[in-house]
């Protein structure tokens, strides 16, 4: 059918072949199903593994055999120092000054650590604004925040929610809570790239709308980071965490990371749980009983890095630092457009209601699509599972697909379409 010209192999591989930005496929591991490739699109959940990733493991290793306990001054890349390796590439990657980023710790520990410098809640202001159907993790750390401060989360937790049939929320109904209820709110704290949706929130507006009410914002970022373009100082966002096995291409719990905006950076009055990585690393080792900020982001930090898992870590942001989110953006923006096309071709050939819920406005999308598949349901995701195509199910009838610009191709977005097609045939 002419419809499916555009989805034949041969001319996808030719998109490929043409690009601006060829994929690093051969540069990762890919699963493999019934002898081939499979068409991978979980990204947005668990990045591939980069094939750097096991000589730069081994490398630690063998500097722990070789030197023991003073690898942490002799080995090739010192223990005692080994976060600072990150600082550069993770300030490009979201848009900060090296002095506000750091690699540490996991995702949710990250938002704690930050909730107790940034959610302060007081007299009336107690309140905090988030996004309905946030990820469940930030849900719990949330609730358990203000039930720590005292208060009841079915009080203080204001939830903004897409409008009524709808999927995706609107930044003026964020304004409109905030115009209204400003003076009650301590923080606004949502997902840069809503998990569920993939809709990438107007991270600078939220934030000059919170600060106008008086109220700190911060981002979880963990669908965002690598995945669309960052500016998190400019935006002037106070807080922000992400973790780095998504998009970031880091390996399951892998270290995750942090950014606190450079004016708070040296407010020692901020409380803060600090431990001995936090601690000036000039005068770390003496050992005194005083806590003397490191006046940086790293003064969130805790305890020492965890060398082998932030081995991989380097491994991977070498990859994004020698491409740059600009490129990885731009081929995003097609590789996306190519499969949220393919996937109308197909409901229409079929006749199928296959709703994509992404926004289709580019600029409120990262790669990331969701669809309802609504004759299907689950029975669609186990079809094309079995298939060959990785996916992600969200309960209760969303597919996540993303394609990831560092390694999905156009041929896999045409092998993906040719599948779904095949299985949404009427029976």
């Amino acid at each position: 059918m002419e419809i499916f010209a555009p989805y034949e192999l041969t001319h996808a591989k030719k998109l490929d072949a043409t690009d601006t930005l060829p994929a690093q496929r051969a540069n990762f591991h890919v699963p493999q199903h019934a002898g081939e490739d499979v068409v991978y699109f979980s990204g947005n959940s668990l990045g591939l593994q980069p094939k750097s990733a096991e000589n730069a493991l081994q490398s630690e290793l063998k500097d722990w055999a070789k030197h023991g306990v003073d690898g942490h001054l002799k080995a090739r890349n010192p223990w005692v120092s080994y976060h600072e390796r990150f600082t550069n590439g993770l300030a490009c990657i979201v848009g900060a000054a090296p002095n506000e980023v750091v690699a540490m710790n996991a995702l949710t520990v990250n938002l704690h650590l930050l909730l107790v410098s940034f959610y302060r809640p007081a007299g009336k202001r107690t309140k905090i604004l988030c996004e309905a159907k946030a990820f469940p993790s930030d849900q719990y750390a949330l609730a358990s925040q203000v039930r720590f401060h005292g208060g009841n989360p079915a009080v203080d937790i204001i939830e903004v929610a897409p409008r009524k049939g709808t999927h995706v929320i609107e930044e003026t109904d964020v304004e409109t809570i905030l115009h209204e209820r400003g003076d009650e709110i301590a923080l606004v704290m949502m997902g840069g790239v809503q998990y569920f949706t993939g809709q990438w929130l107007d991270m600078n507006r939220i934030t000059a709308a919170a600060h106008e009410a008086g109220a700190v914002c911060g981002f979880d970022l963990a669908h965002a980071v690598g995945n669309v373009p960052l500016a998190l100082h400019t935006w002037n966002v106070d807080f922000a965490c992400w973790c780095s096995y998504k998009y970031l291409n880091s390996g399951p719990g892998a270290v995750a990371g942090a950014y606190v905006h450079h004016r708070h950076v040296r407010e020692d009055v901020l409380p803060r749980f600090e431990g001995w990585w936090g601690h000036n690393a000039k005068r770390r080792f003496l050992m005194e009983p005083n806590f003397e900020s490191m006046g940086t982001a790293e003064a969130w930090q805790m305890s020492n890095a965890p060398v082998f898992n932030m081995a991989i870590h380097a491994a991977a942001l070498d990859q994004f630092t020698a491409i740059g989110m600009d490129a990885l953006r731009e081929k995003s923006l097609r590789l996306t457009a190519y499969l949220e096309q393919g996937v109308a071709a197909v409901a229409k050939h079929n006749n199928a209601r296959l709703e994509i819920i992404t926004p289709s406005d580019p600029a409120r999308r990262g790669c990331q699509l969701s669809l309802v598949a609504h004759e299907f349901g689950r029975e669609l995701f186990e079809a094309l599972t079995d298939a060959g195509v990785v996916l992600d199910w969200r309960e209760p009838n969303v597919i996540r697909m993303a394609p990831v610009p560092m390694y999905n191709t156009f041929a896999d977005i045409a092998r993906f379409v040719q599948i779904l097609k095949s299985a949404t045939l009427p029976h």
